[in-house]
């Protein structure tokens, strides 16, 4: 058994394999356009080879311009008998092929809502999580999913905020201040590997490397000058996002999230968006009501493996 990473010689086994879709995040048309964009890359994916023969591949997702990969997109199997221990190998090589200080990977699933009710989903999203375990992908965050799209009509602009550009340091700030108590999974992760600041600064350096437009980056102010929080709308290579929004801790309670996602959602339907998207954690019910209020829409459910926190 030889494990490996890509080669283009590759490319007509890789297409093969992601027609075999299952729960993988992979099609071919994502395919062709994320290598395109720099989002899929040779030296990421991995595959193992029998006898000049591919039995399993591995697909990452990573930015471009970045030297590792963040989160696998798709597991898959051409072999015969139980693929767990093949993927186990697979995910192993490319683990310890990252750098010791690089940001752990994470195992992504885009599901449908009522996934659990489907048996043939249940069954391979099972397999894949097993193999992803075996290497200490161990931690399971769910995220609800939302949507706005222009027909479900804009949420009531804030009349009780302002708001207002900042530098990368003010963001900095308000990250720090926002990450206290916060309900989201991914942060504390964040802050238990990096501490506070360096969590944010992190933050700061990735939704900057994001295709969304950084002038559209708000700080929120009360009508008594006090910082209550901030709106970081941005995009994806899917599209608009909302990115981030918090509220610092001492002015929680009243219901500024909304007040904030209202302030994103107006300023990409300005920028011409069609659809923006969303996800909060099950746990963090707060966000997921404020979703509801402003018109969002749940429409699939997002389930990351993760390496539990140190």
């Amino acid at each position: 058994m030889t494990i490996r990473t890509t080669v283009e010689a590759d490319l007509d086994t890789i297409l093969a394999l992601i027609e075999q879709q299952s729960v993988n995040t992979v099609t071919l048309d994502r395919y062709r356009e994320y290598v395109a964009a720099g989002y899929y890359q040779h030296d990421w994916n991995w595959v193992v080879e029998e006898d000049g023969t591919i039995q399993a591949l591995a697909i990452w997702w990573g930015l471009p311009g970045e030297t590792h990969p963040y989160s696998i997109d798709g597991l898959y199997y051409a072999g015969d008998g139980d693929p767990v221990p093949v993927w186990t190998e697979l995910l192993k090589n490319a683990v310890a092929s990252r750098p010791a200080d690089a940001e752990p990977p994470e195992y992504h699933f885009f599901l449908d809502s009522d996934w659990q009710d489907q048996p043939d989903v249940v069954a391979a999203l099972e397999t894949r999580a097993r193999a992803a375990a075996a290497v200490g992908m161990s931690n399971v965050t769910d995220r609800l999913r939302y949507e706005w799209k222009p027909a479900y009509g804009l949420p009531e602009r804030s009349t009780r905020l302002t708001f207002g550009p900042a530098d990368d340091e003010a963001f900095v700030d308000v990250f720090v201040r926002v990450s206290q108590g916060s309900l989201d999974a991914a942060t504390a992760r964040e802050i238990a590997r990096l501490g506070a600041e360096g969590a944010a600064r992190e933050e700061v350096a990735m939704y900057k490397s994001m295709p969304g437009d950084r002038d559209l980056w708000r700080l929120a102010f009360d009508g008594d000058g006090d910082l209550v929080g901030f709106a970081l709308p941005t995009a994806n290579a899917g599209g608009p996002v909302v990115g981030y929004l918090g509220v610092v801790p001492e002015h929680r309670g009243k219901g500024l999230s909304d007040d904030l996602l209202a302030e994103i959602t107006h300023l990409l339907a300005e920028t011409g968006a069609e659809q923006i998207r969303a996800d909060t954690d099950f746990g963090n019910i707060p966000m997921a009501k404020s979703f509801d209020r402003q018109g969002y829409r749940n429409f699939a459910v997002r389930r990351v493996l993760s390496f539990p926190e140190n």
